[in-house]
């Protein structure tokens, strides 16, 4: 009997799949373990931060016990690092890891004899602590999570689209260390030259990064493009009238004009030659040719 049932239910288990296919043109659905939802595939803020990102003030956790739904809470870091939790008050979280800010929210419950082996499940949703402002002279100024802690100036700049044409050679990074002032300028060059040295440092919270605009000169008089231009690194006079086109038909190269601010304030006008180097506030006059 059991051997009869062994080959019958196959059998009629392949004729009603045959008359589901022949009515709906579709084979029947195959019994499966249910997909994980979309939501369940997404990157968190936690994992975006990094395993070693350090909560900071204005960032937004969710706090999960298990088995203790009554307990969990979304909360938001505040100015002191701490946030409100039920039957406990404030808990101290600024600067700690995910894992340890868990320890930590255990470590309170089982301290208020509330649970005794709490399991304790943080979800970081908004990263807004932490953070770094890069200001100035770049293509996306604003601020940025330092979503590691050993994200560099580097990285930072990067992150800001980079510096914009008008923009300086060097930034200033400005914050505290150790509870103290803190200012640091950064050749912007060394970083991406292979000569990094010390410039490339690691940024901390609340650090300010800042582009100035770049030096200008300006060329006026029989010049083919006047007007104001950056000053690059090491420019010459004849650099510069090679920035503005040159002269024009009626000027001449060797009929040049400077006029340079003094430390006291006065301008003085010289007659430069070519390879003279080219000052912040220069301006180039190109004069008329004799002939």
């Amino acid at each position: 009997m059991s051997s009869l049932i062994r080959f019958t239910l196959p059998l009629v288990f392949a004729c009603w799949a045959a008359i589901v296919s022949a009515q709906t043109g579709k084979p029947p659905a195959a019994t499966s373990t249910p997909a994980p939802a979309a939501g369940a595939m997404g990157a968190s803020a936690a994992s975006v931060a990094g395993a070693d990102y350090r909560l900071g003030p204005g960032d937004s956790i969710k706090v999960q016990v298990y088995q203790n739904p009554d307990l969990s809470v979304e909360a938001r870091v505040s100015e002191s690092g701490s946030v409100n939790y039920p039957l406990v008050g404030a808990v101290k979280l600024g600067g700690l890891s995910i894992s340890e800010a868990e320890n930590r929210i255990a470590q309170a419950l089982r301290t208020a004899n509330i649970l005794k082996q709490p399991q304790v499940n943080i979800v970081l949703q908004t990263v807004r602590g932490n953070q770094v402002s890069v200001l100035g002279q770049v293509q996306k100024p604003g601020r940025f999570p330092l979503e590691t802690t050993n994200v560099r100036v580097s990285d930072m700049l990067a992150a800001a689209g980079g510096v914009t044409p008008t923009g300086d050679d060097v930034l200033i990074v400005s914050g505290t260390r150790d509870g103290k002032p803190f200012r640091k300028t950064v050749d912007i060059p060394a970083l991406f030259q292979g000569t990094r040295g010390d410039n490339d440092i690691v940024l901390a919270p609340g650090d300010t990064l800042y582009v100035d605009k770049a030096p200008l000169f300006y060329i006026y008089g029989e010049a083919q493009k006047p007007g104001p231009y950056k000053i690059e690194r090491g420019m010459t006079v004849l650099q510069a009238l090679a920035q503005g086109g040159g002269p024009t038909n009626r000027g001449s190269a060797n009929r040049l004009r400077l006029n340079r601010t003094g430390p006291d304030g006065k301008v003085v006008t010289t007659e430069p030659r070519m390879t003279d180097p080219v000052q912040p506030g220069d301006v180039l006059f190109v004069r008329e040719s004799l002939f």
